[in-house]
């Protein structure tokens, strides 16, 4: 067909769908080559939060590696510490152990008894003291024992006895006129202080005893209308004759 102004109508051609070896044609379409934002900073933000975790974990067992070599150590001071109270207090244990069986052999103490007659002195003495009774004044004069440990000694001016008791015929006033030249004696010091026995007013001497040679300690005191008197021939029996002196009574 010719058109009005001489030229022929533009023909359209159809693409070919397919190709040279007869196969369907694809159009191809441009792809998008950004990698989603979203996706990107989720996985950042997970392994900041892995490696804050890790630093978090190191570091608490760095502490608790810290904290078990501390209590490792304390413990191990502690234990050395106990063991060493433990040492001294089995020690200091078997001391007072020592003091106490030592007490038992000597309690409970036994009761020395005198003449009913005069007075009946009685006081307490260690129970591993053997006891002599030299005179028992049955049919009167002086009354007279001797104690000591295990054995009691030969009876002499000389020989040393835990304790003599001797009650004697005389009047108080008598007996310290007669140990009154003792005092005097620059030679063989002996000194005299008052105390209470038994509610009563004594004399008790330290020094040189009135004709000996020993070195020790005497009480003197008025029972009834005669005299007591009560000796230890050795100062290694002082804590002895103490306790023993705090003890006696008698009917006066």
């Amino acid at each position: 067909m010719i058109m009005e102004n001489g030229q022929l109508p533009q023909v359209q051609t159809a693409q070919p769908t397919q190709s040279v070896s007869g196969q369907p044609m694809v159009q191809q379409t441009q792809k998008d080559q950004t990698r989603p934002k979203g996706k990107s900073d989720s996985g950042l933000f997970k392994l900041i939060i892995i490696i804050i975790l890790s630093l978090v974990s190191v570091t608490f067992i760095g502490l608790f590696i810290w904290m078990f070599m501390e209590y490792d150590t304390l413990k191990t001071d502690y234990d050395s510490n106990l063991a060493s109270e433990v040492a001294k207090a089995r020690d200091e244990q078997a001391i007072d152990d020592a003091h106490k069986c030592q007490e038992e052999k000597e309690f409970p103490y036994n009761i020395f008894a005198g003449p009913v007659d005069y007075g009946e002195l009685n006081f307490e003495y260690p129970k591993t003291w053997s006891v002599y009774i030299a005179k028992d004044a049955a049919n009167g004069g002086d009354f007279e024992a001797y104690l000591n440990p295990l054995q009691v000694e030969p009876i002499s001016n000389n020989t040393v006895n835990a304790l003599r008791v001797r009650i004697v015929d005389k009047s108080f006033d008598e007996t310290v006129k007669e140990y009154q030249r003792f005092l005097e004696n620059k030679n063989k010091p002996l000194s005299v202080e008052s105390v209470t026995v038994n509610g009563v007013t004594a004399n008790r001497y330290s020094g040189t005893l009135p004709g000996t040679e020993l070195n020790g300690y005497m009480l003197v005191f008025k029972i009834r209308d005669k005299t007591a008197i009560l000796q230890t021939d050795s100062v290694l029996f002082k804590d002895s004759f103490d306790k023993l002196i705090q003890t006696i009574k008698f009917n006066s």
